[in-house]
């Protein structure tokens, strides 16, 4: 809220007070109950609660169509399984089919002896889609996922390596409690300590990034603007890739866990910090110097080339700062322009059904192998 908004807001309480003591409440006209003007006071519409978008209008309304507000559609709205209503693969030894009907699906599989058939209620992604399943009390993570470029079903992304014996195990990847309760928190809002997929909220909302947000937007109500979340723009590339690293994987994550492969380049902080030009204390390579996650994501190659002049350009080069101490960025001998298309490239993932940007930035050479 701005500050001449906060003072209207307060010079409009004081003059509402200043004249119900002038009048005082006893004077108010009495309203006959039953009369027009009651019961039309009946049908009034309550005050509607503030949210962030009462101050944060712009903000809030450009991220409605955000990928990270989609993160996980809402059982009984998907629309891209809406449009294809029967789909189904032959995988292996099974067959896999998804149903919908009247707005809700079902994921089938079946080794042409017994079929196992579970609704799907948790829907992760907005485009490739992942489901997590329920079963006998238990998460699952489907082993095939929608893939929307040929609007088929095929492997999950980084469950290549699992051959499936029985139908269960065909059927998806059993979740461990600690690993259901991630998922589900990179994607939904409102899990708390103990995951209750009944109080959870489909998608990102503003408090799942903003720590604090709810806090503020209740002191702020009445003229407290001290408790502010903490601004994520000031943090330096290594804190946003750490920060963003949370759901998307940091360096960390993928060493620990010995992640290898193809799969595994949708884990962006990860990759980028590869790069020969990541410098943990310049902002020009940090996640939000190139992403705004409060927008839709910009898939056009062109709109990145100013990101890369930042450091790439003559100018900057020129100067000997371009890009952080003891350091100077080249110029490419190449192009000035689609920087991207050549420096971080598009990788299939495996069973060639979807392709993730690279953001290890490089000199690509082609032929070469996948580099980890």
């Amino acid at each position: 809220m701005s500050a001449k908004f906060a003072a209207i807001s307060r010079g409009s309480r004081r003059a509402l007070a200043t004249v119900g003591i002038a009048i005082g409440f006893s004077a108010l006209p009495w309203i006959p109950p039953g009369s027009p003007l009651a019961l039309a006071k009946q049908h009034e519409q309550p005050q509607t609660a503030p949210t962030c978008a009462t101050c944060h209008a712009g903000v809030a309304n450009s991220f409605k169509s955000a990928p990270m507000r989609h993160a996980m559609e809402p059982d009984g709205a998907n629309p891209l399984l809406m449009a294809h209503p029967d789909i189904t693969a032959q995988l292996g030894a099974y067959t896999y089919g998804v149903q919908t009907r009247d707005g809700h699906s079902t994921y089938t599989v079946s080794d042409g002896r017994d079929t196992l058939t579970l609704p799907i209620h948790w829907i992760f992604g907005q485009h490739t889609q992942t489901w997590v399943l329920e079963k006998d009390g238990h998460y699952y993570e489907s082993l095939v996922s929608f893939f929307p470029r040929e609007n088929t079903l095929a492997t999950t992304p980084g469950d290549q390596g699992i051959t499936p014996h029985t139908l269960e195990q065909a059927m998806g990847r059993k979740l461990l409690i600690w690993e259901t309760r991630v998922c589900f928190d990179c994607h939904a809002s409102g899990v708390g300590d103990k995951l209750d997929t009944a109080k959870i909220t489909p998608g990102l909302e503003c408090e799942h990034c903003h720590n604090g947000a709810q806090e503020h937007m209740v002191d702020a109500a009445n003229d407290n603007f001290k408790t502010l979340p903490k601004s994520l723009k000031h943090l330096d590339a290594e804190q946003i890739s750490n920060f963003c690293g949370q759901c998307h994987r940091t360096f960390d994550n993928v060493m620990r866990n010995r992640w290898h492969g193809p799969a595994f380049v949708r884990f962006q902080p990860y990759r980028i910090e590869l790069s020969k030009c990541f410098v943990g204390n310049d902002p020009r390579i940090s996640c939000l110097a190139c992403h705004n996650p409060h927008q839709q994501l910009n898939h056009s190659a062109a709109y990145y080339d100013s990101k890369c002049l930042a450091c790439h350009g003559e100018a900057k080069v020129a100067s000997g700062t371009a890009a952080g101490p003891g350091s100077v960025a080249k110029i490419c001998p190449v192009a000035k322009a689609n920087c991207t298309s050549c420096h971080m490239p598009k990788i299939e993932l495996p069973g060639g059904h979807a392709q993730f940007t690279d953001h290890f930035i490089r000199v690509v050479k082609p032929g070469e192998a996948y580099p980890e």
